[in-house]
């Protein structure tokens, strides 16, 4: 028997060996079609470089591609589980070639793979071609031997392939397998081909015709290939089954639901184990590549193929969450060629186990409702449109859920009622949000999000991504196109640019239409889920409807990353350092820098500030992983993760953990464990260092740590270095040396001061010092120059001291500005006051006053060079 890994491995290592590039699966999230919920087709990726847009660097490649159909237009959800061969979830198999080889070496290399390298006998083979396309004909004739009985035409689209409305397009050859008279069914294009005895293994696409917007074809000059090959269908082929579920990845995989669940296998309940299979492993390889449940978008859907699996689980007697038991199946399966799974192994598990729980809870609810509204049916009567919504609304079940419950009696549901009621509560909630205080200011942002939806976030995974524009303000109104030059907002239906939130900055950079470019400075994020992208037109003309590239500034974006990351590891260190009553009361993470406030009643020692820098650049240089869970808020705290300040949580919040701490087993042996919704590094040694810049108070009881990372940190760092060259130049000393020198040099200056001032107060209280008897007093009248007017307190009460004067009348001019000091001695008391001294001369100086005590005053002036003026005001007071 050939495995289901063997297959995918001969596959890819039979087109690799004839020169073809061995390209990764693309993400279940296209990157590069904004039109497509999830990639379901192997050329997806490849989409760009058909159509010539892109340019790779090979001209041929093969890929195993995981596709998921469930959701848009490709849906098989409510089919699943009932047939052989509807998945959710599937692999495909192709070759390309871009502008390469043609017809006659894809037919080529599909005969000899599947007839040589596979071996499937020839007789059990047919084709089919384009009805028009006898070059097909001719190939399959001339390479496979097949006569004309086995080369079946088909007129129809169905094998005739086409991009879109416009773009590539081109005949398709179907190569079907026989598994015999026993099963009914006919070939292709009879009466019976709805049967199940022909079937389809491989689509061979030949793309030669460029459809023009007239409805013209025109030959492409580059003719290339698309193919695809269902790996689940043909696994059964080649295990000799005839159902996809009977194969080796399913099998194993229903095995043990029926082992975890009591149920056999193939008994009462076979397709409810086939259904939790299907979604399971569609479930994981969504989580995988970043999409997690919600209640918009691509969330939802997976949210709905979650709840469809749990719902068969509980029906199955399950008393306990399944999905997440039976991963460890899937991951021994799958991961050798899908390490993601492995990646995001714990992020699957408890996004399984935490969705598992909570539907559990409302299942139950749920469908006692149910059944009692059937109860109120008659036979055949569709349940109510609003009873199916209430379903929705109060018990999370998707309309397709409650579908599927009814779908083994019978039953339908009134849609149109369902509508009506949901159209009805979206209007009840509008009404309520207009009126609710400053939002009401923003109710332009409601009207956006009810018309054109949520916009879906990438950007966890990526900074380039395809979209839609839905919206367009300009001036504050919705508007259908913009010129050059305007002031805009944009809203896309999905974006890489992530949304201000959490105290981290939005991303700018720029989105392109086929002829436009907008230039986004800012990104900020309404009413939780809609994206608004500020900008400028600087090129072209951007209208609703137009198919964007939206590229994030990545420069900006890894610097914004770094500077969150550390944010986290800060918080921890400080909380190590000071205690645990550090909590976080505010942030901001920008490209160039991070602010922290942190509750803490006292400054921060510079010590302590040491220690903090040392242990967050010592986690940086362990560069662990940065991991993301899915949990409940109240799942997250109780295992040691810290909820950020101002943030509101929802019913599932990110858990973003870094670091490695062996000691700190209640948080997994992580460092560093909150809830955070922005976006990180992928390695702590992707910060590359952090230092710490200031320090300071923002309130009573709340600091400030202010710090840099990565090149600002090293620009810090530079900086601090030419300075202390610099300085220690400047003094003649090493580096090493300039502490001790500076020191020296301080005390120096000390010594020089104390002297200086000593020998100024010689100059003021010595003999030759002039004294003027005033109103029958002896006055000290001082123009002490520049001396600074903090020392003329002290000089004043030194020439009172020495007795040679009852009044001292001191002045100076200190940068342009006027000091005045006056003493009054014990003879003086009663006769002289100093404050009314003061305050006269003040005015001489353009001052406004003065304070101090009746033996002692001082007060200034802006005018410093009238200092004869404000000692002439004194000497008038005196004598009056």
């Amino acid at each position: 028997m050939s495995s289901s890994n063997d297959i995918r491995a001969t596959f890819l290592g039979y087109f690799a060996r004839h020169g073809h590039a061995v390209v990764e699966s693309s993400p279940l999230v296209p990157r590069n079609d904004p039109t497509l919920m999830f990639a379901n087709s192997g050329m997806v990726q490849f989409k760009n470089v058909f159509t010539g847009a892109e340019r790779r660097p090979y001209s041929t490649a093969t890929t195993a591609q995981k596709c998921v159909r469930a959701g848009g237009k490709h849906n098989d959800l409510d089919n699943v589980g009932y047939t052989a061969r509807h998945h959710t979830f599937f692999e495909m198999l192709g070759n390309f070639s871009f502008g390469d080889y043609f017809k006659e070496q894809a037919i080529q290399h599909a005969w000899t793979l599947i007839t040589k390298d596979f071996a499937l006998p020839k007789d059990k083979l047919l084709v089919t071609v384009y009805s028009e396309d006898e070059q097909a004909a001719d190939f399959w004739r001339k390479i496979a031997g097949l006569p004309d009985s086995r080369i079946i035409r088909i007129p129809t689209d169905d094998n005739f392939w086409r991009m879109g409305d416009t773009g590539p397009c081109g005949p398709c050859s179907e190569i079907f397998y026989d598994h015999g008279d026993k099963i009914p069914g006919g070939p292709p294009g009879s009466p019976d081909e709805d049967g199940d005895r022909f079937i389809e293994i491989w689509n061979l696409v030949f793309m030669q015709f460029l459809e023009e917007p007239k409805g013209t074809r025109n030959p492409l000059p580059r003719p290339s290939i698309d193919t695809g090959m269902g790996l689940e269908r043909f696994a059964a082929i080649l295990q000799g089954k005839h159902d996809n579920y009977d194969t080796d990845t399913f099998r194993a995989i229903i095995l043990e639901s029926a082992q975890l669940t009591g149920q056999e296998p193939d008994g009462a309940f076979r397709a409810s184990h086939r259904v939790v299979a299907d979604h399971l492993r569609a479930g994981a390889f969504l989580m995988a590549d970043g999409v997690l449940p919600s209640n918009e978008g691509r969330g939802y859907v997976l949210r709905r193929i979650l709840r469809r699996a749990m719902r068969h689980a509980h029906m199955m007697g399950a008393e306990q969450p399944l999905l997440h038991r039976l991963f460890p199946v899937l991951e021994r399966q799958m991961a050798a060629a899908y390490p993601e799974l492995s990646r995001a192994a714990g992020l699957i598990t408890e996004t399984f186990q935490l969705e598992e729980t909570r539907f559990r809870s409302l299942l139950e609810r749920g469908l006692h409702l149910l059944e009692g509204e059937k109860e109120k049916l008659g036979e055949g009567q569709p349940l109510p449109g609003d009873v199916a919504f209430r379903l929705y609304d109060t018990y999370g079940f998707p309309l397709d859920l409650t579908q599927d419950a009814l779908r083994a009696e019978g039953r339908a549901v009134d849609v149109a009622g369902f509508e009506a009621a949901m159209a009805e509560q979206k209007q009840r909630a509008r009404a309520a949000w207009a009126g609710s205080g400053e939002a009401a200011t923003e109710t332009v942002w409601f009207d956006v999000k009810e018309r054109v939806g949520a916009t879906e976030f990438l950007g966890y995974s990526t900074e380039r991504a395809e979209g839609t524009i839905t919206a367009i303000l300009a001036g504050g109104a919705p508007v259908n196109s913009v010129a050059v030059g305007r002031e805009v907002a944009v809203i896309l239906n999905q974006t890489p640019f992530y949304g201000e939130s959490g105290g981290q900055q939005g991303d700018a950079g720029v989105i392109r239409t086929a002829d436009g470019v907008i230039r986004i400075r800012d990104t900020q994020k309404k009413l939780g889920d809609l994206f608004i992208h500020l900008g400028v037109v600087e090129q072209g003309d951007i209208s609703v409807g137009q198919a964007v590239v939206a590229e994030v500034d990545h420069t900006r974006r890894s610097a914004i990353r770094a500077h969150h990351s550390a944010t986290h590891l800060l918080h921890e260190a400080l909380r190590r350092r000071l205690g645990t009553h550090v909590a976080q009361k505010g942030s901001l993470v920008a490209p160039d820098r991070l602010r922290f406030d942190v509750s803490q009643p006292t400054p921060i020692a510079a010590e302590d500030l040491a220690w903090v820098e040392a242990e967050v650049n010592a986690r940086i240089r362990e560069n662990a992983e940065v991991t993301t869970r899915l949990m409940t808020p109240e799942a997250a705290v109780a295992e040691g993760a810290m909820a950020l300040f101002g943030e509101k949580y929802g019913e599932e919040v990110r858990v973003v953990a870094m670091g490695r701490d062996e000691a700190a087993a209640e948080r997994g042996g992580h460092y560093s464990i909150e809830l955070c919704g922005g976006t990180h590094v992928r390695r702590t040694g992707d910060i590359g260092l952090l230092r710490l810049v200031a320090e300071g108070a923002v309130s009573a009881g709340v600091r400030r740590v202010e710090a840099v990372t990565g090149a600002a940190a090293l620009a810090v760092v530079e900086a601090e270095a030419r300075l202390l060259r610099e300085a220690a130049l400047a003094l003649k000393v090493t580096p090493a040396d300039l502490p001790a020198r500076v020191a020296m040099l301080i005390e120096e200056r000390r010594k020089l001061e104390r002297d200086l001032a000593e020998t100024r107060k010689k100059l003021a209280t010595g003999s030759s010092a002039e004294i003027e008897v005033v109103g029958g007093l002896r006055v000290a009248l001082r123009d002490m120059g520049d001396v600074p007017g903090r020392e003329l307190k002290g000089l004043a009460e030194a020439i009172l001291k020495s007795g040679t004067a009852d009044v001292a009348a001191l002045v100076s001019n200190e940068g342009g500005k006027a000091s005045i000091v006056v003493g009054v001695g014990e003879v003086a008391k009663g006769r002289a006051d100093a404050v009314a001294l003061v305050r006269a001369a003040s005015g001489a100086v353009g001052g406004k006053g003065g304070g101090g005590r009746p033996e002692m005053a001082q007060a200034g002036g802006p005018d410093g060079d009238k200092l004869d003026a404000a000692l002439a005001a004194i000497k008038a007071a005196l004598s009056a």
